[in-house]
């Protein structure tokens, strides 16, 4: 359900024993931001204010973010004013998305001193105030004429103004029956699908998703027409939820997409009687708009970081489809070296005269007859010299363009195998590594310095450098007692296979496919049977661009027998002494591996 006027109610009354809480550190992490850190009896606090026109909120975190080197100019202020001051009282009033700190303290000649905080959650119309005594704006987050958009001026030295609304407080209705005519409703003809539109227009603080829950807590039909019980169902949901808000008598519930992912969360009726569960709501909201807010981050990079990847393969394909049209034209190289033997062998009968073709016999071909096309403009000894030069540009090119074409497809094969790597990934710091070793190839080069200028991402230095102890967090299985690791990236493939395992462990790949560097450590332990190669198989299977086939060759040899040519691309390797098992992909849980079944086909050998 959306941040309402409930919830911001519920939140603000769980905050209720912090007042008294001193003030010692603020922050603005980012330009939607503000975390303000108090103390109060032995702990230490952070209140986190978001003005995010999708996500606005305030709880208390737990979740730490970075802070710009440079504090913004609003943070620097509100350190000015509010540093050393207590937390007299948090307000919300209405159901309204307007909450309001009060703080008390003394200045330098220990007179006594009050502000206020109001904060404003409002869509895109979110802002942070900071008031004096007289209610007048010293500051605020975004500064608002009302020539604009608004009907108020947010701006500093103005008399602030409460929002004003055209909606009804709910916390005045009486009963059901001042319920049903406040609603104005044609109740022949309305349907309950409408009351959640209509509850949200006409009452303020109330969501209408909130109204649809409810709708389907109570197993109300949609579709029916509205009644009297109806609506007495509905009023007496809603006025028991908004009194438990002051009882503390409420939770929240998350609610699961498809993907098992979170995607909304309710309120529900829950006691409280635990003092462990302190904060929970506050801290409930802490964790679904981290994990919401960390995948849309996530989400926003893959792509971002995918956009520049395929740009860059769209490059390259069109640069193997110029060199294809170039080794086409070469095809035709030898027929221009016939035509200039041809004219130069019968120059001392052809007339020194321009034409545009000339019929002479082949003496490669039985001396069958050929037409030569020629250029008026020239005599045919020049013509001759035109084919010759022609010819050896056109065989130059040659075996110029094929070197090239050699060299764009191995190209073009890296950079498919980036784009295998970006949809594996599953955090935030799987792309950035995958950034960081793109960054450092000449093949995404251009495209990675515009992006470092356009976007700044804060790319961490690679881990996996030579002669270090280094540390690394490839993928980890458990089976029967040996260890299989799965590389999640190229560097981390190479690393993996050259550099961590030894000589002797088993190396895992898809044959010809694009996938992870899987390795066996065996540690001196013996050759692992059948079953156990075949698990390994099915694994590295999985953690390739295959995962979805039913048959999936993968090759296996000891690590002594796996080679990097010099400047090769990253994960880029060749091997020997190879043998082969035929297996269907199985994604076994990581750490562990269920009991084995086999799957090998009869006539593979392995």
């Amino acid at each position: 359900m959306a941040f309402d006027g409930i919830v911001t109610k519920a939140i603000t009354s769980e905050l209720q024993p912090l007042l008294g809480g001193r003030i010692d550190k603020i922050y603005e992490p980012n330009k939607n931001e503000i975390i303000l850190g108090f103390y109060l009896k032995g702990n230490n606090y952070a209140l986190n204010i978001c003005t995010d026109a999708q996500n606005y909120r305030l709880h208390l975190t737990t979740h730490a973010k970075p802070n710009p080197k440079t504090a913004l100019n609003f943070c620097m202020l509100l350190r000015k004013h509010l540093l050393g001051l207590r937390i007299k009282n948090i307000i919300s009033s209405n159901l309204e998305r307007v909450i309001t700190i009060e703080f008390e303290g003394f200045d330098d000649v220990d007179d006594i001193i009050s502000k206020k905080l109001v904060i404003e959650l409002m869509g895109r119309h979110c802002n942070v105030i900071l008031l004096d005594e007289n209610n007048i704006i010293i500051d605020c987050l975004r500064h608002i004429s009302s020539d604009n958009i608004s009907t108020r001026d947010m701006l500093p030295h103005v008399k602030y103004t409460y929002p004003s609304t055209n909606k009804l407080n709910f916390l005045q209705i009486a009963n059901v029956q001042d319920f049903k005519s406040k609603l104005q409703l044609d109740f022949e003809k309305a349907l309950v699908s409408h009351l959640p539109i209509d509850i949200s227009n006409t009452f303020n603080g109330i969501s209408k998703r909130f109204v649809e829950y409810t709708l389907n807590t109570l197993n109300i039909d949609t579709s029916s027409t509205i009644t009297d019980t109806i609506l007495e169902k509905l009023y007496t949901y809603i006025q028991d939820i908004i009194t438990a808000t002051d009882s503390l008598q409420l939770g929240f519930e998350t609610i699961l997409d498809i993907n098992g992912k979170p995607k909304d969360y309710v309120l529900v009726k829950k006691s409280y009687e635990n003092s462990n569960d302190n904060f929970s709501l506050n801290f409930f909201i802490d964790d679904f708009y981290f994990h919401k807010e960390t995948s849309e981050e996530f989400k926003q990079y893959r792509d971002s970081i995918s956009k520049l990847i395929l740009d860059t393969l769209k490059k390259y394909n069109k640069r193997l489809m110029h060199i294809n049209e170039k080794l086409k034209e070469c095809d035709n190289m030898d027929i221009y070296k016939l035509y200039g033997e041809l004219i130069t062998a019968n120059l001392y009968r052809i007339q020194n005269v321009n034409t545009d073709k000339l019929t002479l016999e082949n003496y490669y071909d039985n001396n069958a007859l050929i037409t030569i096309p020629l250029d008026k403009r020239y005599s045919p000894s020049h013509n001759a010299k035109l084919f010759f030069k022609k010819y050896t540009k056109l065989k130059n090119a040659l075996q110029i363009v094929g070197e090239q074409k050699e060299e764009t497809i191995r190209d073009l094969d890296y950079i498919e195998s980036v784009i295998y790597e970006l949809e594996a990934c599953t955090s935030i710091e799987d792309i950035t590594n995958i950034f960081e070793e793109i960054s450092e190839s000449s093949v995404f080069k251009e495209r990675t310095e515009k992006y470092k200028e356009k976007k700044n991402p804060k790319v961490k230095k690679s881990k996996l450098t030579k002669n270090k102890n280094v540390h690394f967090n490839p993928i980890k299985y458990t089976i029967e007692g040996y260890t299989f690791l799965v590389g999640r990236n190229n560097m981390e493939n190479d690393y993996l296979t050259l550099k961590y395992a030894k000589k002797t462990d088993l190396w895992f790949h898809t044959k010809d496919i694009h996938g992870s560097h899987c390795i066996l450590v065996l540690n001196n332990q013996p050759v692992p049977k059948e079953e156990i190669l075949v698990k390994c198989a099915e694994i590295a299977a999985f953690h390739s661009k295959a995962k979805n086939s039913s048959n999936v060759p993968v090759d296996f040899c000891e690590v002594k027998y796996v080679k990097k040519p010099n400047g090769a691309k990253p994960g880029m390797v060749i091997y020997k002494n190879n043998k082969t098992i035929h297996v269907t992909p199985v994604g076994w849980p990581i750490g562990d591996v269920p009991k084995w079944t086999k799957n090998v086909q009869k006539g593979q050998t392995y």
